[in-house]
């Protein structure tokens, strides 16, 4: 299978989410060791994802499922097989906006710290899905980046369901 991970996923599986469940951790660990194992992970030419990635996986001590991760990414970043990079481009000096992220009035409020992992999305011609853990924006907006061909996947279903439903009572 050829997937995007939104950083979230990494973070939970290094136990550094106070937010997710013990069952959350598991499923994150578990799907990330299967993708090291056999699918192909599909990041940006830039790096921006890989310096986003290190920037929250560098754990102290012993390494967690998260930083294995990174390290694989690493190690395989020029093999086509494990890694795949797609070209995206910043709006203007912003690390932040991409031309590739659809212009949408519907999608005006999504975070932009995780727009790149959508325009990665567009520019690969498969649409990779992007795997989320405990990011409520991917849920938020679901039906939006649809719209556009852009797939999440939620491997932690019951915690956002609690988050969303946290949120909505606030």
């Amino acid at each position: 299978m050829i997937v995007i991970v939104d950083t979230n996923v990494a973070i939970v599986a290094n136990k550094k989410a106070e937010h997710a469940s013990e069952a959350c951790v598991t499923d994150c660990a578990i799907r990330l060791e299967a993708l090291m194992k056999s699918d192909t992970l599909v990041i940006d030419d830039q790096f921006v994802i890989l310096r986003e990635y290190m920037r929250y996986l560098r754990s102290e001590g012993q390494p967690g499922v998260g930083d294995e991760f990174l390290r694989w990414i690493l190690v395989n970043r020029t093999n086509e097989k494990h890694i795949v990079q797609v070209p995206i481009r910043s709006i203007a000096d912003s690390k932040r906006d991409f031309v590739e992220f659809p212009t949408d009035e519907a999608l005006k409020g999504f975070d932009p710290s995780d727009r790149k992992f959508v325009a990665v999305a567009l520019v690969h011609p498969d649409h990779p899905p992007i795997l989320n853990a405990v990011d409520t924006d991917w849920a938020e907006f679901k039906t939006a980046l649809q719209v556009h061909g852009v797939e999440s996947i939620s491997l932690c279903s019951d915690d956002l369901q609690r988050m969303m439903t946290t949120k909505q009572t606030r």
